[in-house]
């Protein structure tokens, strides 16, 4: 049930929606909707969020945050897909975590609890 308040779309840029649905697809599994040559929809991702202050040296850009049972494996599947390891599987309070940007530039986080 959507709720006044609640995160309840992201959208970011794709320089090649081509690439970027293959990318996504390729290491999440996820499935998408055209509307025109210009926009892809996806849905059934879950969402929950929070504010950070930028660290040294970090864009002051939103970054997207999935979650991943099994990290590494993960990890194998973003690599394989053509993502790109911009931070490695390090540890932060209250589990671990990598960064990655798309086929468009875009960086997003994978985290696990264990």
């Amino acid at each position: 049930m959507r709720e006044d308040g609640k995160i309840d779309y992201i959208e970011w840029p794709a320089g090649d929606l081509p690439a970027t649905k293959a990318f996504y697809a390729a290491a999440f599994g996820w499935a998408f909707t055209d509307y025109g040559p210009d926009y892809a929809a996806f849905e059934g991702q879950g969402t929950d969020g929070g504010f950070t202050t930028p660290q040294d040296g970090a864009a002051a850009k939103p970054l997207v945050v999935l979650y991943a049972h099994d990290l590494e494996a993960v990890l194998a599947k973003v690599t394989a897909a053509g993502g790109a390891i911009t931070k490695p599987i390090f540890a932060f309070p209250g589990g671990r975590r990598f960064h990655f940007t798309d086929p468009s530039g875009n960086e997003l986080a994978v985290w696990s609890e264990g």
